[in-house]
């Protein structure tokens, strides 16, 4: 599959699960590539075909409507998640059981989570760090991993799994971390306090299509900025640069009385996500480098952030 489209063929590309991301994805590749989307709300048609998208009608949970997706293209990168319950990830075996059957597909992007290595204690993480997932969302994500790579080393597919961290955006829908500041959400006392990774969706979007040019067969990436931040200094960082009040903190007995259990997950977990592989192996340059710039906050660039600002993935004009 070329990366560089003839005048009178372009590569077509299947988005499954074209939400926020893969919207921003498509528009990165407009005029390049062709795109299809996998939907199963009638309501999502027009807003996808304005959006220059070719909609399919099909349900990752109904099998049997997933037979027209073999043959149809050259790629495809898959955002969908797994099911909110259930010991594993059926609908990534069902979207591979369908795409088994296509001969011109040659490349895979799997939009995974960084969830999967479970808690690091804030040590640096690489893609060789184990994979021990906590809890079951992201036990269910270590599930489609694994029947991703077999079914890439079996059909002699690229298959690429990006490992995701917190996706944020001030345009982004549920992802505005202004959001949860403006609710005063509470966060932990800065000794119970968790490192936590960050990825603008801007970003995110153009290390989709980097996968999809350069990524290495059956290979895990991490996706993350540089930023080095715990997770209570995030969302005071979002606080001070739009004058909200700072979130209070509470240590981890007592958020324990106010959050929700799927809230505390999220306290339960400490990483920082290396983010080498992403730079090296996809070429990805990152817009947004840190939170602070991601946010629009005026801060002076390093030395190293002016290097990293050539545009963005240049090698493959993306």
């Amino acid at each position: 599959m070329t990366d560089r489209p003839t005048r009178f063929k372009r590569p077509v590309l299947l988005i499954v699960g074209c939400g926020d991301v893969g919207l921003r994805v498509v528009r990165l590749l407009a005029g390049r590539w062709r795109v299809l989307a996998l939907t199963s709300s009638r309501a999502r048609v027009a807003e996808l075909r304005a959006a220059g998208v070719r909609p399919l009608r099909g349900d990752l949970d109904d099998p049997a409507s997933l037979a027209r997706l073999a043959g149809l293209a050259d790629a495809v990168l898959h955002l969908a998640p797994p099911p909110a319950a259930g010991a594993g990830d059926p609908r990534t075996r069902h979207l591979m059981a369908a795409l088994a059957r296509s001969p011109r597909l040659r490349r895979l992007v799997y939009g995974s989570t960084s969830g999967v290595y479970g808690d690091r204690a804030g040590a640096p993480t690489d893609e060789t760090a184990p994979l021990r997932p906590a809890t079951e969302r992201a036990k269910r994500r270590v599930d489609a991993e694994s029947r991703l790579r077999h079914f890439g080393r079996a059909s002699g597919v690229a298959v690429t799994l990006l490992r995701i961290p917190g996706i944020y955006a001030l345009d982004r829908p549920g992802g505005d971390p202004r959001e949860r500041v403006a609710r005063g959400t509470p966060v932990l006392a800065a000794g119970d306090d968790v490192h936590t990774s960050h990825i603008h969706a801007d970003d995110l979007a153009r290390a989709c299509v980097a996968a999809l040019h350069r990524g290495r067969p059956q290979r895990a990436v991490n996706v993350a900025d540089d930023s080095d931040l715990r997770m209570g200094d995030y969302f005071d960082l979002v606080a001070d640069r739009f004058g909200m009040a700072r979130p209070p903190r509470l240590a981890r007995a007592d958020a324990a009385a106010v959050l929700s259990p799927l809230q505390m997950s999220f306290l339960g977990e400490s990483r920082r996500l290396v983010n080498r592989r992403m730079r090296d192996e996809l070429g990805v340059v990152l817009r947004f480098p840190t939170v602070a710039e991601g946010l629009g906050a005026t801060a002076p660039p390093s030395a190293a952030s002016d290097n990293r600002r050539r545009p963005d993935i240049e090698r493959g004009k993306h």
